[in-house]
C-alpha cells in the first residue's frame, strides 16, 4: 500500500539522514520515479522533506522532525512474529514487511535507546551468506508472486489451485485445501489436504498458484507442530527409504545430517565418535553422501552399503595404481 510506503520513506530519512532517490528506491523495492512522486506527495502533505543538490546530495528531513506514524500493518506484525522463530520472513516472502516493521519499531524508541539498539545490531551477524568454508546456504528460491498468493490463501482460509512439479512427474494443476506453512532448513512447505487426503507440497516446486473464492475445508483450529510430526513419521515409515547405521567424526556430523533425510537416533561412543542412525532416499543417495565423508565416517549397517563403498574405494585404488599411459 502507498500509505505504508510513505511512512517507510519518512522513517528511512529520519533514521539514516540524507539519502539519494536511488538508495531509497532500493530500500523500498520500487522505481526511482515512484520515490520522486512519493517525495512530492509528502511535501504537499506538509512533511518537511527537502532536496540537496550536488554530488553528495539527496533528500533529507528538517532537523528534529518527528512522526507518530509507527503503527504496524498486518503483514509487518506477522513478519515480526514469524521472524522470531527462524527464517520465516525470507522463505515466506515477508522480508520487506519485516524491514518496514523494524524501521517503525526503531523509530518509536527514545533517542538514547535507539542509538544503543542500533549499535548492538551492528555487533551481531546472523546467518551470513557463507560459512567459514565459504559455502553458500542451499536456500530454495520461491517466486515472490506465488508465495504471496499461497500465504494469503492460508491466512484467509481459501482453497488453492496450484501448478505443481512433483519429483519425476510432469507439472500438473491440482486444487488443495491449505492448512498451514512450515519452514525447515530454509525450505518452505505447504501442509494441505487434497480430496480429504494429507498432502505436503514444497513451495519451490510450485510454478504458479491461484487463490479460489470458496472456503477451504479444514478445521477452525490447527496444531501445526503435531501435524508436522505426524507427517514426518509417515514420511520416514515409507519402505522406499534406506536407514543406515554409521559411526562419524563429530566434526563431520553436520555435513552428514545435512545430506540425510532424517536422523532417527544418535549417541556418543567411548572413543569420542558419534553413532547415528540416519535415513536416505535410497542406496544410491546413501552411497553418494557417505563417500563425501571419506575415512571420517564408517558404515556399520547395512552390509550392502559397506560393500558398495568398499568396491568404489577398490576401483579408485586400482585406477591410481596403474601407470598413466
Amino acid at each position: 500500500m502507498r500509505a505504508d510506503r510513505l511512512i517507510s520513506l519518512v522513517l528511512l530519512l529520519r533514521q539514516r539522514g540524507r539519502m539519494t532517490a536511488a538508495a531509497l528506491a532500493r530500500e523500498l523495492e520500487v522505481s526511482t520515479r515512484t520515490v520522486l512522486r512519493d517525495i512530492e506527495a509528502l511535501s504537499a502533505a506538509g512533511v518537511p522533506v527537502y532536496a540537496e543538490r550536488g554530488r553528495r546530495g539527496g533528500f533529507a528531513l528538517l532537523p528534529d522532525f518527528r512522526t507518530d506514524l509507527t503503527g504496524l500493518n498486518h503483514d509487518e506484525a506477522l513478519a515480526l512474529l514469524v521472524a522470531g522463530f527462524g527464517h520465516g520472513e525470507r522463505v515466506f516472502g515477508l522480508g520487506s514487511a519485516l524491514a518496514s516493521a523494524m524501521r517503525k519499531v526503531v523509530d518509536a524508541l527514545p533517542d538514547r535507546q535507539r542509538e544503543a539498539a542500533s549499535d548492538a545490531a551492528r555487533r551481531m551477524l546472523i546467518d551470513p551468506e557463507t560459512d567459514l568454508l565459504s559455502r553458500r546456504p542451499a536456500a530454495e528460491a520461491v517466486p515472490g508472486t506465488t508465495m504471496v498468493v499461497v500465504r494469503r490463501a492460508v491466512l484467509a482460509g481459501h482453497r488453492l489451485r496450484i501448478h505443481y512439479a512433483a519429483a519425476d512427474q510432469a507439472p500438473a494443476w491440482r486444487t488443495v485445501d491449505p492448512i498451514g506453512l512450515v519452514t525447515v532448513r530454509d525450505r518452505a512447505y505447504l501442509l494441505a489436504t487434497r480430496s480429504g487426503a494429507d498432502r505436503t507440497y514444497r513451495l519451490s516446486r510450485m510454478l504458479a498458484a491461484e487463490e479460489l473464492p470458496e472456503p477451504a475445508r479444514r478445521p477452525d483450529k490447527v496444531d501445526l507442530d503435531r501435524i508436522w510430526r505426524d507427517r514426518c513419521a509417515q514420511f520416514l515409515s515409507d519402505g522406499a527409504h534406506l536407514t543406515v547405521l554409521v559411526r562419524v567424526d563429530p566434526a563431520r556430523r553436520e555435513e552428514l545430517v545435512g545430506t540425510a533425510l532424517a536422523v532417527r537416533a544418535e549417541e556418543p561412543e567411548a572413543d569420542g565418535r558419534l553413532r547415528l542412525e540416519v535415513t536416505f532416499q535410497d542406496a544410491r543417495h546413501a552411497e553418494w553422501a557417505l563417500w563425501q565423508l571419506t575415512t571420517d565416517a564408517e558404515v556399520l549397517a547395512p552390509g550392502s552399503v559397506r560393500t558398495a563403498l568398499r568396491d568404489r574405494a577398490a576401483a579408485i585404488v586400482a585406477r591410481y595404481t596403474q601407470t598413466p599411459a
